[in-house]
């Protein structure tokens, strides 16, 4: 077993709005993971600010980012991918607005793992994905 972290979390634990203990408390020893979708939409932002002292702040939360475990995308994430995208296009739940959080729901399903996020929203209707919402005050 083991979990993966939606962007927002993070996010939530540099600004300070979320503890590590938070996070913790729920996933006790067992390993909690980022992906590189993770990565790639901290990067996105910073490559949209204008703000240069949060860009470096940014940044730095990029570095620390790219020292923690990452989960690979693989053939076998691709096509759990495209099997989830199909099942909630077929439902009329559209998949092409949230490609990334498809990504990571694709990672969690593929190897069993619960995803960990403040946006229920966007993973409650995904087929055989295990989520827990983190209340972020």
């Amino acid at each position: 077993m083991g979990f993966l972290i939606d962007t927002n979390l993070w996010i939530a634990i540099e600004r300070g709005r979320l503890a590590v203990a938070d996070i913790h408390a729920l996933t006790h020893q067992e390993p909690v993971y980022l992906s590189p979708v993770n990565v790639a939409e901290v990067r996105f932002g910073i490559e949209l600010m204008k703000d240069e002292a949060k860009r470096l702040q940014a940044l730095n939360t990029l570095r620390r980012m790219r020292r923690k475990p990452l989960l690979r995308i693989t053939g076998d994430t691709a096509e759990v991918f495209a099997t989830l995208a199909a099942k909630l296009e077929k439902t009329g739940r559209g998949s092409d607005f949230r490609i990334q959080d498809l990504w990571l729901a694709a990672q969690a399903v593929q190897r069993d793992f619960t995803v960990l996020t403040s946006n229920s929203k966007d993973f409650s209707d995904v087929p055989d994905l295990k989520w827990i919402e983190v209340r972020v005050p």
